[in-house]
């Protein structure tokens, strides 16, 4: 069975089986998390989600991904350099269940 989920604000296709990032969910680690926002479901599409469809996965892990560098500067002009970094905290969940 496959599966369109949202969470964060995103979409991710999933199946049973699979390993997937998401924003991070403040549930700790172990954990069972359910995603209720089913866009579709074995074929079948919502308006907007599907009635009565859920998957449930794990958390494996939450975490930190690698850091990034912002860097901005307006030519011609006098110290208005910035640089930045960043890194996008995110939770790695395993789906279990598509019902």
């Amino acid at each position: 069975m496959k599966a369109i989920i949202e969470t964060g604000g995103k979409q991710y296709h999933v199946a049973e089986g699979d390993t997937i990032f998401v924003e991070k969910l403040d549930v700790e680690e172990g954990k069972k998390v359910v995603f209720d926002k089913v866009l579709m479901a074995n074929g079948v599409v919502g308006n907007p989600y599907v009635k009565g469809a859920t998957v449930e996965g794990e958390v494996v892990k939450n975490g930190k991904s690698k850091k990034i560098t912002i860097f901005t500067y307006v030519p011609n002009k006098k110290s208005t350099r910035k640089k930045q970094g960043h890194r996008q905290p995110y939770t790695k969940v395993e789906i279990k269940k598509i019902k």
